[in-house]
């Protein structure tokens, strides 16, 4: 088991690095699929993976990808209400075909996988993208490591016992100090220290920011799957179960880091 975790978790570093540091359409087409297939995992949950529900979310996804790549964000209101309004339609006229924990998991999916995701792409095309991207993955796994090792050593009292009793506060208050420690180490490597003392702050900062959410996110997941009573969302990855179950902290990251850098744009 720990050599196929290994070995998966290589490859999927290495898809990373050609994606995300490439960017453009190349990162852009691996989200959109990323996303459809996230979507997939979790509307299996409630079983309309296959079902006009679930395609409802598909094809909003679609779209919604498609405003980002045309720059037409601006109609992503209209796009929410119009996706509501279809998938209570189907919700109504299908009736009873489907259950209302169906259609919100449908309406939720869209904005928790999808949108959420998206938010990789659109860091990765600010300014300053190229570098700020990383900060994502280096939060949130670099918190999930960094609490690991520190829960082990010092952990005494659960975080969420019923939920994840393996997870203890100390393990957590270590991971977002790890996941701080990383993002100043990153602003050395990147050489940020040369402009200013403040650039290797507002790193420190953001990564420890992502290292907060992330842990919210991954115990957001692990709620979800309890609540199914299923151990992984897919198995898409072997070693890792499926794409949410690698994804679940970087969802919450993602949109954090992007605002987090656009507020520090004039720094970083």
């Amino acid at each position: 088991m720990f050599k196929t975790r290994l070995i998966s978790g290589i490859v999927l570093v290495i898809v990373l690095i050609v994606t995300v540091g490439y960017g453009q359409a190349v990162l852009f087409a691996l989200l959109g699929a990323v996303s459809l297939i996230g979507m997939k995992e979790l509307y299996k949950v409630v079983n309309v993976q296959n079902k006009i529900l679930g395609f409802a979310g598909y094809l909003a996804a679609l779209l919604y990808y498609g405003l980002i790549w045309t720059g037409h964000m601006e109609y992503m209101t209209m796009l929410s209400i119009l996706f509501l309004v279809a998938v209570m339609a189907v919700y109504v006229f299908t009736f009873p075909a489907f259950h209302a924990e169906q259609a919100m998991t449908v309406f939720f999916g869209f904005f928790y996988v999808a949108v959420m995701l998206s938010f990789v792409y659109q860091t990765r095309m600010l300014p300053d993208g190229g570098v700020v991207v990383w900060l994502i993955f280096l939060s949130s796994w670099g918190c999930d490591t960094c609490a690991y090792c520190v829960g082990v050593l010092f952990g005494k009292h659960k975080m969420a016992p019923k939920l994840s009793p393996k997870k203890s506060i100390e393990g957590g208050i270590g991971g977002i100090a790890g996941a701080a420690l990383l993002g100043a180490l990153f602003a050395l490597a990147m050489n940020q220290w040369g402009k200013a003392e403040a650039d290797l702050l507002h790193y420190a900062v953001i990564c420890a920011a992502g290292g907060v959410i992330s842990q919210i996110g991954d115990l957001a997941a692990s709620a979800i799957k309890r609540n199914h009573d299923i151990k992984d969302y897919g198995k898409l990855i072997p070693g890792h179960g499926g794409i949410l179950d690698r994804f679940d902290s970087v969802i919450f990251t993602a949109p954090v880091i992007y605002y987090l850098a656009t507020f520090f744009a004039g720094n970083i």
